[in-house]
């Protein structure tokens, strides 16, 4: 069987060995949820956003490599952890021999971690620039689930960019309200999306989260039974897992 990378997969079709997981087996997390996540991440178990990142961008480097196969990526990113994690993204892919090129929305305006990981990919000479260079495959690390109103600026320009293109974004679609569904504005359409330590819920019913990925960044399943939640079964399966039937 032949199948078009670019596109989402046809019903039933795993791309590569993903172990996949039902929607139900996993728990699915509003921002607040999330944001607690994260806070008992660093706060209580002393695990640090670098520490993180790093397994968020070579995870999302890895879906990027065997769900599209691309020879060159352009990395759109943010300046906020969103960004920092596509960056870590651009330097694995980069050691795979991809064709990588970076546009940062604001490079005077990244936050300390993230800036670490730009500084990292302009030693090793990745290509950086204003302008989006032309790639097979467009990684959207614009904006993360703390979302805010309606993009704009230049991120909403880059979303824009975005269009008609084979998009791969990390954790939810740029523009996507993680908790409600909501588009106030521009919003990337992603052929897939590798979602971080849990789905958040306003991705449910979203077809512009394409084939959706779960990626481990190593939070315990304790965190989110603290939450509330018991459908925990389907974490820590493997790094990377595809969710079926997440609508």
């Amino acid at each position: 069987m032949t199948v078009d990378r670019s596109s989402p997969a046809p019903p039933g079709y795993a791309f590569a060995m993903f172990t996949e997981v039902g929607a139900s087996s996993v728990p699915w997390v509003t921002t607040e949820q999330m944001r607690e996540v994260d806070r008992v991440m660093i706060d209580e178990l002393g695990i640090e956003l670098i520490q993180m990142m790093e397994m968020a961008g070579r995870n999302l480097a890895h879906v990027a490599v065997e769900r599209f196969a691309p020879e060159s990526v352009v990395v759109l990113a943010g300046t906020g952890g969103n960004g920092g994690g596509a960056m870590v993204a651009a330097r694995h892919l980069a050691n795979r021999g991809v064709t990588v090129g970076l546009t940062v929305t604001d490079a005077a305006r990244l936050g300390p971690v993230p800036r670490h990981q730009y500084e990292i990919l302009l030693k090793m000479g990745v290509a950086v620039s204003d302008l989006p260079m032309t790639a097979e495959l467009v990684v959207d690390g614009l904006i993360g689930y703390s979302l805010s109103g309606a993009p704009h600026g230049r991120a909403a320009e880059l979303i824009d960019w975005t269009g008609g293109q084979p998009v791969l974004s990390l954790d939810v679609p740029s523009g996507l309200d993680a908790t409600s569904g909501d588009v106030g504005g521009p919003m990337v359409t992603a052929a897939a999306t590798l979602t971080l330590a849990a789905p958040k819920i306003g991705m449910a019913n979203a077809p512009s989260v394409g084939d959706l990925y779960l990626g481990d960044i190593s939070v315990p399943p304790s965190v989110f039974a603290d939450l509330g939640f018991d459908s925990l079964e389907g974490l820590g399966r493997a790094p990377v897992v595809r969710i079926v039937d997440p609508h």
